[in-house]
């Protein structure tokens, strides 16, 4: 293994840079270096870009998004090798403490916990990267599936699982999903395997709209103008039975509750960048359950295996491929949302 490396990091607010980095070694027994194969942009890495994550620590490498080869492992990881292919999960946990114990890995105790990678110690986009609690964070990738195809497990196909399952979706049930980015992509695929009725989308993009009827065409768009509208003529209930929101604006954040029927759920996934009221003078009656949160990436292996049985397919999700030299151009695209583009993949 080479000395140093290539690492997009995070310097001041508004401001990331590729830096030339020792290449990580291992630091505890339980810790795993990976080579990076291929990465991704995030839309929370744009968060931590302008500020709006108090926890990240400047100079960190960013990226949480990853796959890769383990290069070597401490004596304590038990269920790793080096020369496997490996998804990365976003969130390092422990597995032995209160939350992780109970399948709340986003709350992990332990001083690597949570979203640390890309945040609080160094993350993916780079050429390696160490790797707390092996054992827990990386997900070994089957044969038949790509890396291309593993790429979001760890971090936006768990929260589209994740999503799913705690919105308590039935058979039945008409679905409404607000947001059509990466995310809502993710959640989208995972909601369909709960079986509902229907899936509703709702998406201000018109391209983001025509992408999901290309590619996801079980599920119908609609624009917010006309949300409420066609809601309420699809629901005899008045509104939808689960509501999921992955678009993170006050409006969206609105709709969610305002077109869910009453007694429904609300399951809420966006990250906001400000403060989101809830004027409960005007829901009183309805009786919503609302959830809320950073996603628990603890499903990986199933989600895994639902992608080597093509139950799922994120790949169209990758609109755009650059090399780690061409970062900051693709940071660029992504941000600003140019030339159709949904995913970035960075190439090491």
């Amino acid at each position: 293994m080479k000395e140093t490396m290539l690492a997009y990091t995070y310097l001041s607010e508004g401001l990331f840079a590729l830096r030339e980095k020792p290449v990580p070694h291992l630091i505890d027994d339980r810790d795993a270096v990976v080579r990076v194969t291929l990465a991704s942009v995030c839309t929370s890495d744009l968060h931590i870009k302008h500020g709006h994550v108090p926890r990240a620590v400047p100079g960190v490498t960013v990226g949480h998004e990853l796959v890769g080869i383990v290069e070597e492992v401490g004596k304590g990881v038990k269920t790793l090798r080096p020369g496997e292919r490996v998804a990365v999960n976003v969130e390092t946990f422990c597995g032995e403490c209160f939350f992780c114990r109970r399948g709340f890995v986003n709350n992990c105790t332990d001083k690597d916990g949570g979203w640390a990678l890309g945040c609080r110690i160094d993350g993916g986009l780079a050429e390696y990267v160490r790797v707390p609690h092996a054992d827990q964070g990386l997900t070994p990738i089957p044969d038949n599936v790509s890396d291309r195809q593993a790429l979001f497990v760890g971090d936006l196909l768990s929260t589209g699982y994740w999503a799913a399952k705690i919105g308590e979706i039935e058979k039945g049930d008409t679905v409404l999903l607000l947001g059509a980015g990466p995310t809502g992509l993710c959640i989208l695929q995972c909601v369909r395997l709960k079986e509902p009725a229907r899936i509703v989308v709702c998406e201000k993009d018109a391209e983001r709209r025509r992408f999901v009827r290309e590619h996801y065409p079980y599920a119908e768009t609609i624009a917010p103008d006309e949300a409420a509208s066609y809601i309420r003529g699809i629901c005899p209930t008045g509104g939808a039975d689960k509501v999921i929101e992955a678009a993170g604006t006050d409006d969206t954040f609105r709709l969610a509750w305002q077109l869910a029927r009453p007694n429904a759920v609300v399951t809420v996934v966006a990250m906001y960048d400000a403060p989101q009221v809830l004027p409960l003078p005007d829901m009183y009656g309805k009786n919503l359950t609302f959830k809320t949160g950073g996603v628990d990436g603890c499903d990986c292996e199933e989600i895994m295996r639902l992608l080597a049985a093509n139950k799922l397919d994120t790949q169209p999700l990758i609109t755009h491929t650059f090399p780690l030299a061409e970062i900051e151009t693709a940071f660029d695209l992504f941000e600003n949302r140019r030339d159709g583009v949904i995913k970035v993949a960075i190439e090491p």
